[in-house]
């Protein structure tokens, strides 16, 4: 019988409780958790109440990391911890899991990936929507040529409407000093990540407009359109926002041999018979356009989500099966978070990659004018919100 990896689960609020369900439950086949860990003692008691098992609780990340004899951390906290707490873990010799996204700011992503290339121990990300079919056959079609070469790529995603009450629950949610961001680093971190993801590319160029408490009372931005270009010529949109009801989630890449659309859990595949940019130089009819066939690719084999990332990242820990995430590829979606702010705040068009110290000092900026909102922390429940996009 293989012998469990044992888990500590840092923050049980809304995605720490989640994923301690999951191991009560009995879904992380060869991992247990032994101890769990949040400075809200309400939290641990709660978590208690409702995941009652053998697991002691600590009332700091740095006890949980250096008094319990765990493997392995989850790190589920407010977005600014996740890189202090990852190298404070893998220095302590504990392989990491930390919830997306990697981080707030490029500067602080870099020093994780550092402390990650230099230990042996495993480091990955929370990019669950990784192990979605659709996602992974489009990103299959991407790289076998079926597209052609990318020329657009857009997102329009829009389907998580969120309440004042949502920003309500938490004193630290959707302030520049507990968040650093909002939509852009709460809801849309694993579209950021699948977006360059699938297209194997990240833009060289970015345009961006983000509204700051625009539809709620919030610091932070819940309203977001930007604009991409990219070294070969293709461009981009992507848009998101928290007040959209009901939403979208439409993500398109056009290329020179056909386009794919993902849209209602069904992947739309376009295939011209004769690439575009061929078709354009030879082609005398005037009006014509190359002939293309069509298909409808639903769902094929599981969805598994965090579950999916949790079984992995036990199993290859014990060495039963490769790392599906590498930790460090999470600075991709950061780098294009923030470069969404940066564009914003500079007001002007902005070269990736950008420099890491002029960000940082701009988060500062908002960070000196954030208030801490005086409210009592509600640990929601997120069953059946991740759907196939979320």
């Amino acid at each position: 019988m293989t012998e469990k990896v044992k888990f500590g689960i840092i923050g049980v609020g809304n995605m720490g409780s989640g994923h301690l369900r999951f191991f009560m439950n009995g879904d992380v086949y060869n991992g247990r958790v032994t101890a769990i860990a949040d400075t809200n003692p309400e939290k641990l008691k709660l978590a208690r109440e409702k995941c009652p098992g053998d697991y002691v609780c600590y009332g700091s990340a740095e006890d949980l990391i250096g008094k319990s004899d765990v493997d392995a951390v989850i790190i589920a906290t407010p977005h600014f911890l996740h890189p202090p707490l990852a190298i404070a873990a893998l220095k302590a010799g504990k392989h990491v899991l930390s919830e997306k996204p990697a981080g707030v700011y490029t500067k602080q992503v870099k020093e994780i990936n550092a402390v990650a290339s230099a230990s042996d121990k495993l480091y990955t990300v929370m990019f669950n929507q990784r192990t979605n079919p659709l996602y992974i056959k489009m990103r299959e079609l991407v790289q076998n040529g079926t597209v052609g070469t990318i020329k657009r790529v857009n997102w329009l995603i829009t389907n998580w409407y969120r309440s004042q009450s949502y920003y309500d629950s938490g004193s630290w949610r959707a302030t520049w000093a507990g968040e650093g961001g909002g939509v852009l680093f709460n809801q849309c971190p694993h579209q950021l990540d699948l977006l360059q993801w699938v297209t194997g590319m990240m833009p060289k160029k970015m345009r961006a407009f983000c509204s700051f408490g625009k539809w709620h009372k919030i610091e932070v931005e819940d309203d977001v359109s930007a604009y991409f270009e990219y070294e070969n010529g293709a461009t981009g949109v992507f848009i998101t926002c928290t007040a959209d009801t009901p939403g979208t989630n439409r993500f398109e890449i056009l290329g020179t041999g056909g386009k794919l659309v993902c849209e209602d859990n069904i992947l739309k595949v376009w295939k011209l018979e004769q690439d575009e940019r061929e078709f354009n130089a030879t082609y005398k009819g005037g009006f014509g356009e190359p002939k293309c066939t069509y298909q409808e690719i639903r769902p094929q084999g599981e969805n598994p989500q965090h579950v999916g990332i949790l079984n992995n990242f036990a199993n290859a820990i014990l060495g039963l099966e490769p790392l599906f995430v590498d930790g460090r590829e999470g600075l991709a979606g950061v780098t294009l978070m923030d470069s969404m702010l940066l564009s914003t705040w500079k007001d002007k068009m902005i070269d990736l990659p950008f420099d890491d110290d002029e960000y940082y000092a701009e988060l500062q900026k908002c960070i000196a004018g954030s208030s801490r909102k005086d409210v009592q922390s509600v640990v929601l429940n997120t069953e059946g919100t991740y759907g196939s996009g979320k």
